[in-house]
């Protein structure tokens, strides 16, 4: 096996890899610790597809890594008999986007499969939604979604629209590894790809598709011509491709006060006003709440840069201040609207299905109880909920009504199979509306559902271990606590222990083992007296591990405190 400074000198003196790629790894000599972290690794394909720092080598984002990726996607789309269906291709506003979205079609093309790219920066669920209209076996979109400016990734969809999972993942995981030797990728120009009928431009078409298949999704048009001129909105797309659509959505339902933020509204790969554009991130809305402060506004919305994700901040009328909503409350909140109505038109489907990931609020179980639905809880991953829509047309049974993770995404239909921030926003206001009517802001409601549900809160504790050494104490933090899992977390004994690494759930009042009946993966999950509960998981994507945490309280205070109380208990794990 070569080592890795073998790797970097081949790099380096290598004709197949250009000038610009050896000039920026011969400014590296000397630094060892920025060789070994670019060479000891092949950037790892895994079930999300790739992510990673940009810059040159292995372990890299670059266009090399990119090409051999889809080569290796190619090999599998080929031995499906796929390559006529085609691929659609995306990006976003990253830096290299354009170019890694270019270098994808191009791989492809010189494999005989067909490519649809976008003519421009696209959202990642129109992604979704042009290959299913298109017909296409597969789709890529371009994106390292809310991480910091100096990552990119590469997302692969299937056909039903949604990422890959099982065990497509692993073919094609497998497929990729094969691929050892950069001399095997295939490229060719885009001038002969085009030529040969094989490289295709998409856009506007498919906008205009996907704008009216969002529009359907509307509830009450007449409540939106009432008060859409009242109601008054600030967004901001962080410098990602929300822009266009969402304000063409809101503008063509009669949301005539949109104020955008002009410092944020522009593609920047480098996203210069944030120092990460993500909206869980409270510092991302620095601008438009400045904004919103001057326009008096009712609601204040950000995308990331892909525009999968939605965050928001609601008004307070007790107050006059903007109230942060998580991912948890603000799509409860859409899906408490959108079952409210449905089930006062009679339209709630008989086998319908509520969906929410395992680190979710378990105030969704109150919910799907409320409007007689099943709940159903599948693995951390929006892919998993757009797998559950796939059974449920292929089994004939179940409806999907709504989903959501609690990472600030989720889905209202199912033109699209990954988290959509463009119709959440369409749902969003058009709720803000409804409750405008009521004298209610969403802020208000949202108090209604916690009287209504009980007041559940939830947090999140991560721990960021980058490199070689960072990924190695990941693993063997997980190992500990697997190995040696507690019986007592602060004032909350552990009732039962879910290992999903193991498929295994540990009862520890009866000792009874059983089946999680969700696919294996590195996760810990425990399920704790009053209705609390902790998760620990490594992040798929960023050299993090994540410690969730679920409490249910008497009233805001009561839960804020044992939220509280969880937090250091948990971190301890860690030590």
């Amino acid at each position: 096996m070569m080592e890795y400074l073998d790797k970097f000198n081949d790099w380096c003196e290598n004709p197949y890899f250009d000038e610009q790629t050896k000039t920026e790894l011969k400014s590296l000599v000397g630094n060892d610790i920025e060789i070994k972290d670019r060479f000891y690794k092949d950037l790892e394909f895994g079930t999300g597809g790739l992510r990673g720092i940009v810059g040159a080598g292995t372990n890299r984002m670059n266009l090399y890594t990119v090409r051999k990726a889809t080569q290796g996607l190619a090999n599998f789309i080929i031995k499906e008999g796929g390559q006529d269906k085609g691929v659609a291709i995306a990006y976003d506003s990253r830096n290299m986007s354009i170019e890694f979205s270019e270098e994808v079609a191009l791989c492809l093309c010189a494999n005989g499969i067909k490519a649809y790219r976008f003519e421009s920066l696209r959202p990642t669920p129109e992604l979704s939604f042009a290959l299913r209209t298109l017909g296409c076996i597969s789709g890529i979109v371009i994106t390292a979604s809310h991480n910091p400016a100096e990552y990119n990734g590469y997302k692969v969809y299937w056909e039903d629209g949604a990422q890959i999972t099982y065990p497509k993942d692993e073919a094609i995981i497998s497929e990729v590894n094969k691929v050892t030797d950069f001399n095997d990728v295939k490229t060719m120009s885009k001038e002969d790809a085009i030529k040969a009928g094989l490289y295709h431009t998409i856009g506007k078409d498919i906008d205009d598709l996907y704008v009216a298949e969002l529009k359907k999704l509307v509830l009450h048009k007449e409540i939106i011509e009432e008060v859409g001129q009242k109601l008054k909105i600030v967004y901001t797309p962080l410098h990602g491709t929300g822009n266009v659509l969402v304000r063409r959505v809101l503008d063509e339902l009669g949301f005539k006060n949109v104020y955008v933020v002009a410092e944020q509204e522009k593609p920047d790969g480098n996203f210069s006003t944030v120092k990460s554009p993500n909206p869980e991130d409270p510092n991302a809305f620095t601008l438009a709440l400045k904004l919103a402060k001057e326009k008096d506004a009712d609601l204040v919305l950000a995308t990331d840069p892909d525009a999968d994700r939605l965050g928001v901040y609601a008004k307070d009328s007790k107050t006059g201040e903007y109230v942060s909503f998580t991912g948890n409350m603000s799509g409860l909140l859409i899906c408490e609207y959108l079952l409210s109505q449905k089930k006062e038109m009679g339209t709630i489907a008989k086998d319908g299905a509520l969906i929410k990931t395992i680190v979710s609020t378990n105030m969704a179980d109150k919910v799907a109880e409320e409007y007689n639905i099943k709940l159903i809880e599948v693995l951390t991953g929006f892919k998993y909920i757009g797998e559950q829509i796939k059974l449920f047309e292929e089994n004939g049974t179940g409806t999907y009504e709504f989903g959501f993770e609690e990472s600030y995404g989720c889905l209202i239909g199912t033109h699209a199979r990954d988290k959509d921030a463009i119709v959440a926003v369409m749902a969003l206001c058009e709720a803000a509306a409804y409750y405008m009517t009521k004298g209610l802001t969403l802020w208000d409601q949202m108090l209604n559902l916690y009287e209504k549900y009980g007041y559940f809160k939830e947090g999140l504790e991560t721990i960021t271990l980058k490199g070689v050494e960072g990924a190695a104490k990941i693993n063997e933090m997980m190992e500990t606590i697997r190995n040696n899992p507690p019986k007592v977390l602060g004032d909350y004994e552990v009732v039962a222990f879910r290992d999903y690494e193991k498929d295994q759930v540990l009862n520890l009042k009866t000792f009874d083992v059983s089946s999680t009946s969700l696919p294996k993966s590195n996760v810990l999950y425990f399920e704790l007296t009053d209705d609390a509960w902790v998760c620990v998981r490594p992040s798929g994507t960023e050299p993090k591990i994540k410690f969730y945490i679920g409490v249910k309280g008497s009233n805001f205070e009561d839960a804020s405190k044992k939220l509280e109380s969880l937090r250091a208990p948990l971190l301890k794990l860690a030590e």
